[in-house]
């Protein structure tokens, strides 16, 4: 099977080695887990010696738990509950135990279809590829990219107010992006006209990135034929679309609604807000899905793994996309309850990864 998956907490990080678990007790564990991701209970030994394989009383079955809790792969929410996996558990679940599915071939082509039928605009692709995320795996669906990697088509300046202009900026996907800058008091039309022109004889067909280093030498060469006021205009928009690092990374979350599903208790509602606060900041969201850039494959925050998510006890399945040179350009993938169905959800983060970036390269 083709590499899906990213260990960046390697199965020894875990302190616990599958050699530590026999079958009987990995056939426990997988049945707490399980059940787990079903329903989000607990569950108790009578349910679990009906459930497995090697038939076993609820008293052996009850040892083997103790067993697993010491390890530190299982607790007791209550002090007669069944079992939850814990944080730990999960980990060791995924890493070591999980059978990761396959997608169907009509899966793949209707997966393909959906995002291919947004049309040629990347912002477009990348909303319906987080929103059909969002649909299959009632989650939240999250991409982040990177607005510097867009390249360029035309740059024109409209005069708002004595010393404001707008700066339209269009890009080569038809992406449009509007920036206010501030201008001299008395500025000529004439200057505007010319920065334009300027800038738009060396930035067509380069990235933000290209487009600032490429002016910065055609400013110092051109300086002494543009006038002091049209460099003026130059330096100002130069400053605006290269951004501060605020506007480096642009974050799409749909269907977050999808949080508020199968509540069961008080606390789920205060982890959920928790989750749509740290959504709304959207500054530690970048920081955690842009470390998922050094990835190959789908990369797994489970709870606190991920310090962003660890109060609201999330998991996040991303892996990252990219461009026609291979170089990785954003990341996507899904945020939701730590009982995912990362069996069903990693395969389809993974291949919506690879349909996005068939189509930007295309």
């Amino acid at each position: 099977m083709e590499r899906l998956l990213s260990h960046d907490v390697p199965i020894g990080a875990t302190q616990v080695s599958l050699a530590q678990l026999n079958e009987r007790s990995r056939d426990i564990f997988r049945q707490i887990v399980e059940s787990y991701l079903a329903t989000g209970e607990p569950v108790g030994s009578r349910n679990i010696s009906r459930l497995i394989t090697t038939p076993l009383s609820p008293a052996s079955v009850r040892n083997v738990m103790s067993d697993l809790e010491q390890l530190g792969l299982i607790y007791a929410p209550h002090t007669s509950a069944g079992r939850l996996p814990t944080e730990l558990g999960l980990r060791f679940f995924v890493d070591a135990l999980m059978e990761i599915g396959d997608l169907g071939e009509s899966d793949r082509r209707e997966m393909e279809a959906k995002v291919a039928a947004a049309g040629k605009s990347l912002d477009a692709v990348l909303n319906e590829a987080s929103g059909m995320l969002s649909g299959l795996t009632r989650a939240a669906g999250v991409v982040l990219t990177a607005k510097s990697n867009v390249r360029l088509k035309h740059i024109e300046f409209v005069r708002l107010e004595p010393e404001r202009a707008m700066v339209i900026l269009v890009a080569d996907d038809g992406q449009v992006e509007n920036r206010i800058i501030s201008v001299p008091m008395g500025l000529p039309a004439a200057s505007l006209t010319e920065a334009a022109n300027f800038l738009n004889a060396h930035v067509r067909g380069r990235t933000l990135a290209e487009a600032k280093v490429e002016l910065e030498k055609a400013r110092a060469v051109a300086q002494a034929e543009l006038d002091q006021l049209t460099q003026k205009i130059i330096a100002a928009g130069l400053a605006s679309w290269s951004g501060g690092e605020s506007d480096e990374r642009k974050l799409i979350v749909r269907g977050a609604a999808h949080l508020l599903d199968d509540l069961k208790a008080l606390e789920d509602l205060e982890r959920v807000r928790l989750l749509f606060d740290d959504l709304e900041t959207k500054r530690g969201v970048i920081d955690l899905l842009g470390r998922a850039e050094r990835a190959e494959g789908a990369h797994i925050f489970i709870g606190s793994e991920n310090k962003l998510f660890s109060l609201s006890g999330s998991s996040t399945i991303v892996a990252p996309y990219r461009e026609g040179t291979g170089r990785i350009v954003g990341v996507l993938g899904v945020i939701g309850p730590t009982r995912l169905n990362y069996a069903r959800v990693i395969p389809m983060v993974d291949y919506t990864a690879k349909v996005v970036s068939k189509l930007i390269a295309g």
